[in-house]
């Protein structure tokens, strides 16, 4: 393949510790670049995150400007990152950067789950490049992502908290490359049958590096996957307090979702059913976000408290002046008025 005139870019997308990584790895070993340096592997990745670095930061970066948390629960907080797409400042830098990527090795993949946060901003700078994007969204039970994240992540965020954040960025990503080349990869059948999921992506989004795979490469990802990856095999009540509704909701849009990945299914029947389930859950949100409003205010007082800062310790001459009973101390101020009233 030439850089110069085979320049593809492939986004794999959707909620973190769903599969991104495996699948990024895979097109990694089959020949898509991989854009260096990448995140290092670690004991909740050990195989890698097949993360651009740069990536990493500059979505990070953006995330911590708006105040959005990569796993945010919030509909309305895609207003807020959707707006990167216009600034200026931004838009340059992510379009020099990707210029320079698919100038050099053509064919690129991208994964890092921020970047459902940003794909107005991807789509508006790789179409100007003329290489409009093509999406692979990987698809895993939100019980397994959420028990994963736990684990990896830590508990600061609560099980019903990132359950809401699952069907907030799954309903999202899914509108946001609506009309677009996309694909839909269920995890269970990443694992179990690598080569049938390569053959369906290379065919359906027109990834000739996919189509005709070298016996050496195909011999390397043989060894890169491992269906003991999957270590994370629960249900909801394996989790802890995900209210029954946001469980049903979730079961429900994975259904949905599930059914885009089968031949034929991305029809505009089920999209519109999609449209609908983003509508409930934005419904969910805003009475919980109504009930909670003392919770939140409360926060905010306390935040608020915790900010101002402590006051300055008393001088020398205030603590000598307290340690004189105070009706001795009003006998020297009357004592005091007296005598500057005599001496004027």
């Amino acid at each position: 393949m030439s850089a110069a005139t085979d320049r593809q870019l492939v986004l794999v997308v959707g909620v973190g510790r769903s599969g991104t990584s495996l699948l990024s790895g895979i097109l990694g070993q089959l020949g898509l670049h991989i854009p260096q340096p990448e995140v290092n592997a670690n004991a909740t990745n050990p195989r890698g995150f097949g993360e651009p670095r740069w990536v990493v930061d500059f979505h990070t970066r953006l995330l911590k400007q708006r105040r959005v948390t990569v796993n945010d629960a919030r509909p309305a907080a895609w207003a807020d990152t959707g707006r990167s797409a216009e600034s200026p400042a931004v838009t340059r830098e992510l379009h020099e950067w990707l210029r320079g990527q698919l100038d050099q090795h053509g064919a690129v993949v991208v994964k890092d789950p921020r970047t459902s946060w940003f794909l107005p901003l991807w789509m508006r700078c790789s179409s100007d490049l003329g290489v409009p994007p093509v999406f692979v969204t990987m698809l895993r039970h939100p019980a397994e992502t959420l028990a994963s994240a736990q684990k990896s992540y830590g508990t600061w965020q609560t099980p019903a908290s990132r359950a809401a954040a699952w069907l907030n960025v799954s309903l999202e990503t899914e509108l946001a490359t609506r009309g677009q080349r996309r694909a839909f990869v269920r995890y269970e059948d990443l694992l179990g049958d690598w080569r049938g999921e390569v053959d369906r992506l290379g065919a359906s989004l027109d990834l000739p590096l996919l189509e005709a795979i070298d016996p050496a490469r195909a011999a390397q990802v043989d060894a890169f996957v491992d269906p003991g990856l999957h270590r994370h095999r629960v249900r909801w009540a394996e989790l802890g307090d995900v209210p029954a509704r946001l469980q049903d909701m979730a079961e429900d849009v994975l259904a949905q979702l599930e059914g885009l990945a089968a031949p034929g299914g991305d029809t505009a029947a089920a999209q519109a059913s999609l449209d609908t389930a983003r509508a409930g859950f934005g419904e969910l949100y805003a009475e919980a976000e109504a009930i909670s409003q003392s919770s939140l205010t409360a926060a905010k007082k306390r935040v608020r408290s915790e900010r101002r800062p402590p006051a300055p310790p008393p001088s020398l001459r205030v603590r000598l002046t307290r340690r004189v009973p105070k009706r001795y101390r009003k006998r020297a101020r009357g004592a005091l008025r007296r005598l500057r009233g005599s001496r004027s």
